[in-house]
Order: C-alpha cells, then structure tokens, then sequence
C-alpha cells in the first residue's frame, strides 16, 4: 500500500483551537485511501523535508485560501488581494523540490498546482478579474460539491490519458492562475476564458497539477485523477 504525504493548511485564527492550528478536509485524504493508499499529514517542518521523503511513496500538494508570494516568480508588485502563509510556502516548497529530485509522483491542487508551475519556473496571475478580460467566476458562489465551469482537455497528455475525454466540468475556487509556464512543463486543461486549469511536467515520471479540487469527486474523471496518481505512486 503506498504511502502519501498530503500538506496541511495553517490558521492561526480562533476555531478549532486558540492557538495556530493545522487542518485538512476529510475527503483529500479519502480521495487516496479509496485507491488503497496510506494518507499521512505532513506538519509544516522546512527543515524535516528531506527526513520525510523516505516516509511517502507521493505528495499531494493541497490549496488553501492563501498565495505564493509574488516574489517567488519574480513579479515586481504584490496585488491588494494577495495573502500569504510563507512557513507553509516554505515546507511545501522543499518537499516538492525533493520529490522532483527524487522523481516520485506529484500531485497539485489548486494552490498546490500554482506553487509546482512557480518551483518549475513559471509565473502567475495575481488576480484573474483584473488581469482575464471577460474572465468567467472561477470562486463560484455555488457549493464546491457542483461544478463552476467546464475545462478543455489538452490530447496526447497525461490528463487527457487518465481521463479520456476532451472536457469535463469542474469545479472553481481560486482568484490567482498560471500566466507562464516553466521551462519543460505542459498546459494540459484550460477554461472557456483561456484560464490555465491544468499542467504536467513530462520530464518527471508523474507530475500533475488542477486548478480545480478532484477531491470533491464532481465527475468519473476527479476520481481517475486519483485512480493513477495511487497507481503512479504504488509501482
């Protein structure tokens, strides 16, 4: 059974506790341990990164309502709307970096998937409705568990493989995107407003990033993203 890492978010708000406080939703982890995979979290620890990639067969890198800072990826101002988590950054950043050297299976969601486009080399778009013209509503008012908006499927790519289709509805929480991508990597999904909602980075033997939350399962593809990510992780 492999084993995968997922990181966590970080709050330091009242809620579950006082003091700061980590969290994760049930059904990422349920996403993985219904193909059979072992969920672990992985606390916020920069200096342990390297300690935990002989503990996880792959990684999940989860979104949250925060941001990559902008600094990261060269951008000479910071948007209004822009918040950040930079010890959460920074963990997620180390531990991608070593499973991309140590070549085991990737996956980014949302935020996950903006921060593996900025480790590759590329950059993002700090605020979709000032910078898309006529972008659609990708922070959807309507519940995560039904889809926003549709995405295009990019053939002969690892998404389009694993999916099998040329579109799929999903789901849309985010006001930041790709704008660039890094040297090598692949658009493989993009919206009706030619928002980048999906990339993969070839050179790595499984390396996906969605701009959407599969975990929600709106459609039969969501759950074959998680089918071969388990399967990528278990050989």
């Amino acid at each position: 059974m492999p084993v995968i890492g997922f990181t966590l978010d970080y709050e330091t708000t009242e809620g579950y506790s006082k003091l700061p406080w980590y969290a994760i939703r049930e059904n990422y982890m349920s996403a993985v341990s219904a193909w059979g995979a072992i969920p672990i979290a992985l606390p916020h620890e920069p200096a342990l990164a390297e300690n935990y990639l002989g503990l996880i067969d792959g990684l999940v890198v989860t979104g949250g309502a925060f941001d990559v800072p902008p600094e990261l990826y060269g951008a000479g101002s910071v948007h209004k709307t822009v918040t950040v988590k930079e010890r959460r950054t920074a963990f997620e950043s180390a531990i991608t970096r070593g499973m991309l050297k140590a070549n085991k299976p990737i996956l980014g969601i949302c935020g996950g998937e903006q921060l593996l486009n900025v480790i590759l080399g590329g950059t993002l778009i700090q605020h979709i409705p000032d910078e898309v013209p006529n972008a659609l509503e990708h922070e959807q008012k309507n519940p995560r568990t039904e889809p926003g908006h549709t995405v295009r499927i990019a053939k002969n790519t690892l998404l389009h493989r694993i999916t099998g289709k040329d579109e799929i509805p999903v789901n849309s929480a985010h006001h930041q995107a790709v704008a660039k991508v890094g040297s090598g990597v692949v658009i493989n999904a993009v919206a009706p407003d030619g928002v980048i909602e999906g990339i993969e980075y070839p050179a790595h033997p499984f390396c996906l990033g969605v701009e959407w939350h599969p975990e929600y399962s709106i459609s039969p593809a969501d759950a074959r993203i998680f089918e071969a990510f388990v399967g990528a992780c278990g050989t």
